[in-house]
């Protein structure tokens, strides 16, 4: 969570026009690594986690909003259209990154919002998955950054809302793991984590994670920045 103080100074910088959107918490005076944590809302609900245990270790930091709170990466629709911005003028030493979760997604064809339907279609099919993440790999890599990949996490078969097909996550983390094999980069296997251990870390019907799973994935996401640095 974000500090009383912390908000104000934000709120004010944002009041001043300032562009503070593109990394949160950024010191960049200090001597530490400096990391990037890109993803949507699994990765909001670990980030603080990850931040205070590398506190002394690294520069944890994820794209903000001008009014202090954490921006949703979502799916890779969204990525391609702001990867640049995310990324800034900043010399990053690792990033990692998630995308799968929104693209796996039912949405209306007409007004793109989020359907209860597996008539309609994914936010992001398959095959434009798989274009996307290229398009987004393609910018990361020029950053010269460690890069890791976040596979993403399963949900539960049933009453999920929106509508997203039992197993699909199944299948883009095979997009996704031979997109980011082809490219060299790290995977971060959060999906093998999570899938014997659903019923315990996650909500009932839900993708999202209580406050003990998201501490539990953190210390997976933590292992690995420690690794990739």
């Amino acid at each position: 969570m974000i500090s009383r103080n912390t908000f104000l100074k934000l709120t004010t910088l944002a009041s001043l026009g300032a562009s503070i959107e593109t990394y949160g918490f950024l010191n960049k005076k200090n001597k530490l690594p400096k990391v990037l944590i890109l993803g949507d809302s699994i990765s909001i609900g670990y980030f603080p986690f990850v931040k205070k245990t590398l506190l002394n270790k690294a520069d944890i930091s994820r794209p903000i909003l001008l009014n202090g709170g954490f921006e949703n990466c979502e799916g890779t629709t969204k990525g391609v259209e702001n990867i640049s911005k995310w990324i800034g003028d900043t010399s990053w030493d690792l990033i990692h990154f998630n995308f799968g979760l929104h693209d796996i997604k039912h949405v209306d064809l007409i007004t793109g919002k989020n359907s209860k339907s597996f008539d309609d279609p994914h936010q992001a099919p398959p095959n434009q998955y798989r274009k996307n993440l290229n398009k987004i790999v393609k910018v990361l890599k020029k950053t010269k950054a460690k890069l890791v990949f976040a596979t993403t996490t399963p949900y539960p078969d049933s009453n999920l809302k929106p509508a997203r097909k039992p197993g699909m996550y199944k299948i883009y983390n095979e997009i996704a793991i031979r997109v980011m094999k082809k490219n060299k980069i790290e995977i971060n296997d959060l999906n093998s984590f999570v899938l014997p251990r659903m019923s315990e870390l996650q909500r009932p019907y839900n993708v999202h994670f209580s406050k003990y799973g998201s501490s539990e994935l953190a210390k997976v996401v933590i292992k690995s920045i420690l690794q990739n640095l």
